[in-house]
């Protein structure tokens, strides 16, 4: 029974099956253009390398101090809110006092018991408001203090990542600085290989690389195995990859295989 056809086979394979024209290039220079890219393509993957997480720490840094920035924003606001609610509460017991002394001294002036009452009863309501404003003003100030305590927290804690952010900054710039030149250069160069490759071959290229762990879409064979994941390759396969006829893929990880004869030939400058 023949073996059921992969996803990177399916898409490569009506690349060079199809009848070549004069103006098409052959096969052997697609595949010489295609580990020529990938050899340019994982000397970026280095450069990259180098880099490490940095990037990744700089943009969790930013993300930290920004978060930490709008609680701050939000703790401010909020004790702005509760000084307003103290002022609040400090005038409605001044004007609670003033109609203290209001009643009080019409009590001295009552007619009848009726009059007395009801301004004992005001009295005694005015009272309560300034029991009950000098509670909220207690809890008020607390939450207030409370807010001030965090902002100070973690304005401290800001000026800590915003240090490490500096550093972790200035360690990145230097490394983008001394592999920028290098970068470009091969970046420019892999422009020009996918340029001289068939669309539907450089998605599949692009794909693989994307899937594969350390970016290898294209891979010798080593002792008779990929080179990608070391799986046995059959013989007739091996045959089929020294005739540079099509382009073979590894029927177990996709990669698409070449032969150390011809991966010695490849001119990558």
């Amino acid at each position: 029974m023949a073996k059921k056809k992969t996803e990177v086979e399916e898409e490569v394979t009506p690349v060079i099956q199809y009848k070549k024209s004069e103006d098409e290039v052959s096969n052997e220079k697609r595949l010489n253009a295609l580990y020529a890219l990938q050899h340019i393509d994982s000397q970026i993957d280095k450069i990259r390398i180098i880099r490490g997480e940095l990037p990744l720490e700089v943009q969790d840094l930013e993300d930290e101090v920004a978060g930490l920035e709008t609680r701050i924003d939000n703790y401010i606001q909020e004790t702005a809110q509760f000084e307003r609610q103290i002022s609040e509460k400090t005038a409605q017991i001044a004007d609670s006092q003033l109609l203290i002394k209001k009643y009080e001294e019409q009590q001295m002036n009552v007619r009848n018991n009726r009059e007395y009452d009801s301004l004992s009863k005001e009295l005694e309501f005015q009272n309560l408001e300034i029991q009950l404003a000098e509670k909220r003003i207690k809890e008020y100030t607390a939450d207030l203090e409370a807010r001030k305590e965090e902002i100070a927290k973690y304005t401290a804690i800001i000026e800590e990542r915003k240090h490490d952010l500096e550093i972790k900054v200035a360690e990145l710039n230097d490394i983008v600085e001394e592999t920028k030149k290098e970068e470009e250069e091969m970046m420019e160069k892999s422009a020009e290989l996918e340029a001289q490759i068939d669309p539907r071959l450089l998605t599949a290229y692009k794909r693989i690389r994307a899937n594969a762990r350390n970016g290898l879409a294209v891979v010798q064979i080593e002792r008779e195995s990929c080179g990608g994941c070391f799986n046995k390759i059959p013989p007739q396969h091996q045959l089929d990859i020294k005739m540079h006829k099509k382009i073979i893929v590894c029927e177990y990880c996709g990669r698409i295989l070449i032969d150390s004869e011809f991966a010695e030939q490849v001119q990558i400058n």
